[in-house]
């Protein structure tokens, strides 16, 4: 059964779902996202994405297509309408259809185009026996804070570790230290117990999955420090995760040539991944 989508105030089968050519998110990259995680057909954390979804608009000065919402009522709609029980939607909002121009164009409408995914979120295989990372330069634009549709940098480190054997990527700024994953924020943990990411600024998305791990970590009385960290501490580290909506927390044991440990997921990280779907699972 074909897909209903979600375009522009129509509920489509994914093959009568069509944009504009003209459309900026296609000719500009102008354009924000968010992707929110279903669990037993729920969605979770959805008003932090709504929050970041909207300081995106602000920063990019772009008009939003609705209110919050109706954007979640849209949401849930769409988990019903594809009887969705684990997976994730995903959302998209364009500054609109205009002919091709640099300067921002006026009285235009915004694109909102939104879809589900089924995925097995919580039995993943990857949780139970860690991914490896491998490090690279990060040459994205300067404000990794705002959500963009802009990916190919992203894509391209992605294919660069998948040719390497590995399941992701870490990147570097200029000075060496990581910044966060492709798709998601990096941690590791020291031997001496401190978890540690890095802070917020413009150099790294603020994650959602990210707060609430910051959160929980907090509630149970972990020792957690935000500042950059170098490929050279990570390899010394006991364990490494990452965090995302769609991974949650996600062991890493190997960066680079580097194995963590025993080259199995730590105690601290199933732990973490484990009260946090657990949080997830019974919240709201």
């Amino acid at each position: 059964m074909s897909r209903i989508v979600y375009v522009n105030g129509e509920y489509l089968p994914e093959d009568e779902a069509k944009v504009s050519v003209f459309d900026r998110g296609f000719l500009f990259s102008d354009g924000i996202y968010e992707v929110v995680s279903v669990l037993n057909g729920k969605l979770i954390d959805t008003q932090g994405h709504m929050l970041r979804l909207h300081r995106s608009l602000g920063e990019l000065d772009m008009a939003a297509p609705c209110t919050a919402v109706e954007i979640e009522s849209i949401l849930k709609r769409l988990v019903a309408e594809n009887s969705i029980e684990q997976g994730l939607v995903y959302l998209q909002i364009t500054r609109g259809a205009a002919d091709r121009d640099f300067f921002y164009p006026e009285n235009v409408t915004p694109t909102l185009v939104m879809f589900t995914q089924s995925k097995n979120l919580l039995d993943d295989p990857n949780a139970e026996q860690g991914i490896d990372v491998i490090t690279v330069p990060d040459l994205r634009w300067q404000r990794r804070d705002i959500k963009t549709v802009g990916l190919l940098y992203p894509c391209m480190a992605k294919m660069e570790a998948k040719m390497a054997g590995a399941k992701d990527a870490w990147m570097l700024d200029p000075d060496g230290y990581v910044t966060e994953g492709t798709s998601n924020n990096a941690w590791i943990i020291t031997r001496e117990g401190t978890i540690v990411t890095r802070q917020l600024s413009n150099d790294i998305l603020h994650g959602i999955t990210r707060n609430a791990v910051m959160a929980l970590a907090d509630e149970n009385d972990f020792s957690v420090e935000q500042r950059p960290f170098t490929p050279a501490e990570a390899y010394e580290a006991a364990e490494a995760f990452v965090t995302s909506a769609t991974t949650f927390v996600m062991p890493v044991i190997k960066i680079d040539a580097a194995t963590l440990g025993n080259g199995l997921p730590g105690e601290m990280t199933g732990k973490l991944r484990e009260i946090y779907i657990d949080m997830a699972l019974h919240a709201g």
